[in-house]
């Protein structure tokens, strides 16, 4: 490990934590020497690490396909999640037993092809959340995601708040945590363990509105469309310390570096996937408090003029939770993740049925 690492500076200095955006054991391994006390996965994480790590997994595919004729594409797909999973919360588990529980945790994503059925989520969080005691389950920002949100926190479950880009989405979760925990506490059951987060995914939250500019010749100052997703965070932070939320805000899906540099020193996690975090260990950029600057008045209110759906995302009142699926993010970004789990249900079946054409 380098003498000086900027993100072990950045978590033994500030309340920032730093997580690993993938259950890869090299990555996680990288990251935990560098201060990282949890880690996060979703169907294209997943995806790309078994690409990445198939040599290490293809015996393992073979066998669960051998030991288990009857099974389905599906069915074996969820059981190497399940794997992935369990590797990953094992090499987090010293550090969840070291700090009592509050951190060390690992995230696995519910079945993105649930985002409309409330119930059937709530079900499959308290499954993931059983597979280690380090699980963290996402469960995506949905009308009915919410729902689900305060049944799997009501049912012990640590959620993980996922597909989430703007301010109410952040707000419509840490109410339905609240609920969740209310109604632990009058069951008589515990509510300490728990540890909910909410992610805003600040650079998909700037991907769309460059989506936007592009999509309605929309001509703004270069550069001020990746303040959008810091901004959103920022404020959505303001309002959770406000209202006592015991929600954590997470910052992912990193585009460039101030999606690390102007969060560091807040109460929040960074969940940086480790090509981003080699490239900010090997940069000169400061280690230095900047959560508590305000993003530049002017770039936001130039954004509110000319971008409505900067102005759904940033303002408490701007969407309704009925309104969240019909968000441009939300539903970019679900779509992508149901294409990568049906992806990761491809390579799967090639080990059930394997290309004759491809065979000597």
């Amino acid at each position: 490990m380098p003498q000086a690492s900027k993100l072990l500076e950045t978590v033994s200095r500030f309340p920032t934590d730093y997580w690993n955006d993938s259950c890869s054991i090299e990555e996680l391994t990288w990251a935990i020497e560098r201060g990282a006390v949890g880690a996060t996965t979703n169907p294209t994480i997943v995806l790309q690490v078994l690409q990445q790590e198939l040599p290490r997994w293809d015996k393992r595919i073979r066998a669960m396909v051998a030991g288990n004729p009857t099974w389905d594409e599906a069915r074996l797909t969820w059981r190497l999640v399940e794997e992935m999973a369990r590797d990953g919360a094992a090499l987090l588990l010293p550090i969840f037993k070291r700090e009592g529980g509050r951190k060390g945790r690992l995230s696995a994503q519910t079945n993105p092809v649930l985002y409309r059925h409330a119930a059937a989520m709530a079900d499959h969080a308290v499954r993931l959340s059983q597979l280690a005691p380090n699980m963290q389950v996402k469960i995506p920002a949905t009308s009915a995601g919410i729902a689900a949100i305060e049944e799997a926190t009501f049912r012990g479950v640590s959620i993980n708040a996922t597909v989430s880009f703007t301010v109410p989405q952040a707000l419509a979760v840490a109410a339905a945590v609240e609920r969740g925990l209310d109604r632990r506490a009058a069951e008589g059951l515990e509510c300490d363990s728990i540890t909910p987060v909410c992610t805003i995914m600040v650079g998909r939250m700037d991907d769309w509105l460059k989506v936007l500019a592009k999509r309605d010749g929309v001509s703004i100052e270069p550069g001020h469309l990746d303040w959008a997703g810091i901004a959103v965070i920022k404020k959505a932070h303001r309002v959770y310390q406000e209202r006592g939320y015991r929600t954590r805000l997470l910052a992912a899906a990193y585009r460039h570096h101030m999606h690390w540099s102007e969060l560091i020193g807040g109460d929040v996690v960074l969940t940086i996937p480790a090509g981003w975090a080699r490239r900010f260990e090997g940069s000169d950029i400061a280690v230095v408090e900047r959560f508590s600057r305000p993003v530049d008045p002017a770039i936001v209110e130039r954004m509110l003029e000319l971008f409505p759906d900067f102005r759904r995302a940033y303002e408490v009142e701007g969407m309704s939770v009925t309104e969240f699926d019909g968000y441009g993010a939300v539903v970019r970004t679900l779509r992508g993740f149901v294409q990568s789990y049906h992806d990761l249900q491809a390579v799967v079946r090639d080990f059930m049925l394997p290309n004759p054409d491809l065979r000597r």
